[in-house]
């Protein structure tokens, strides 16, 4: 592709994780095409990732929960997305309805996975993410790759706004947490495939107050604070599980000495802002592991052991997810007093 100057749109409607994930694609798009308009279309509850974001002229919301649930609705989206005139679209996640939507909004070059109707693309590029031989940031990246766009950057950006930083400060400063001794704790997961056990959770907040003084932070989505339950019942922890925003997230754990976690989209956040981070992996599929999904980072660190299975069934396990059994509160407590000494 020449180096003139277009408008371009980067398309990531899945995860938390996946958005962080890709803004290094965002990065290299702006050092390849510096004159060109570059928008980034996405869910509305990852917009906090990108907002403030250096290198994007714009935000595009598609709400396909509400907004845009209908087809009514989902039309009208695309004809105004028509208006804008793109003349490029990288779309990083493979679905239907990207592909659909892309092309009804006219836009003639259309760059993404040769999966779920790749056929609507200009540019179907093979889709091997599921062999899980590299991480996800690099499958994404090879999108670029494959339409001739130069990478020189593999650093993802996490923006945290002013206002953030000022709630965690009071937030802190209510719960007695002095000079950032607290550490975080998320032990819930979109998946059971990706959850530890709460009660190994439980023990390692026992661990941690048996051979530290720090205060022990716990968070979660609202719908998600069920899987902290027993963990809040604990000394020394302090509950911030469902009154958080993504920004909030990002400036409670700039300030951390340490995060815990499963598999999620925070682990990614943590690493973008250099936190020290444990993410607990179980599931032994390819495309599921930590080869394709741990955090990145110096600081980042990640315990998996997988299981003997043949194929992993993820949350359809019929062995009460041993993988994720197998790892031990003592295993994850010594490497968490590594990092912390």
């Amino acid at each position: 592709m020449e180096q003139i100057r277009k408008k371009i749109l980067i398309m990531r409607t899945d995860r938390l994780g996946d958005v962080i994930l890709s803004t290094p694609a965002i990065a290299n798009l702006r050092k390849f095409y510096p004159d060109s308009y570059i928008a980034f279309l996405c869910r509305p509850y990852t917009k906090e990732v990108i907002e403030g974001n250096p290198h994007l002229d714009e935000i595009i919301i598609y709400d396909k929960n509400k907004e845009h649930k209908s087809i009514f609705a989902s039309i009208k989206f695309c004809l105004a997305l028509r208006k804008k005139k793109f003349d490029t679209v990288f779309i990083l996640n493979p679905n239907n309805r990207s592909n659909i939507i892309a092309l009804f909004a006219g836009i003639p070059e259309r760059i993404g996975l040769n999966r779920k109707m790749g056929r609507l693309l200009t540019h179907p590029i093979e889709d091997k993410k599921h062999e899980g031989k590299k991480h996800e940031l690099e499958y994404t990246l090879d999108i670029l790759k494959e339409a001739g766009v130069t990478i020189t950057e593999k650093h993802t950006y996490f923006p945290i706004k002013k206002e953030s930083e000022e709630r965690i400060e009071d937030l802190l400063v209510t719960h007695g947490i002095k000079n950032n001794s607290f550490l975080v704790i998320h032990p819930s997961a979109s998946c059971p495939s990706k959850r530890w056990p709460q009660d190994y959770f439980v023990k390692l907040i026992r661990l941690i107050n048996e051979r530290t003084n720090l205060r022990i932070v716990l968070i979660s989505a609202e719908n998600e604070k069920k899987f902290a339950d027993s963990l809040v019942k604990e000394k020394n922890t302090i509950d911030l599980r469902g009154i958080l925003s993504i920004s909030d997230i990002g400036a409670l754990l700039k300030r951390s000495k340490l995060f815990i976690s499963n598999d999620s989209g925070p682990v990614h956040i943590a690493a973008s802002l250099n936190c020290p981070v444990i993410s607990i992996f179980g599931r032994n599929d390819p495309g599921l592991s930590p080869v394709r999904w741990r955090p990145l980072g110096e600081k980042s660190f990640y315990i998996h052991k997988g299981n003997s299975c043949k194929n992993c069934l993820a949350h359809n396990c019929v062995l009460g997810f041993l993988c994720l059994k197998s790892i031990t509160p003592e295993e994850v407590f010594a490497l968490a007093l590594k990092i912390l000494e």
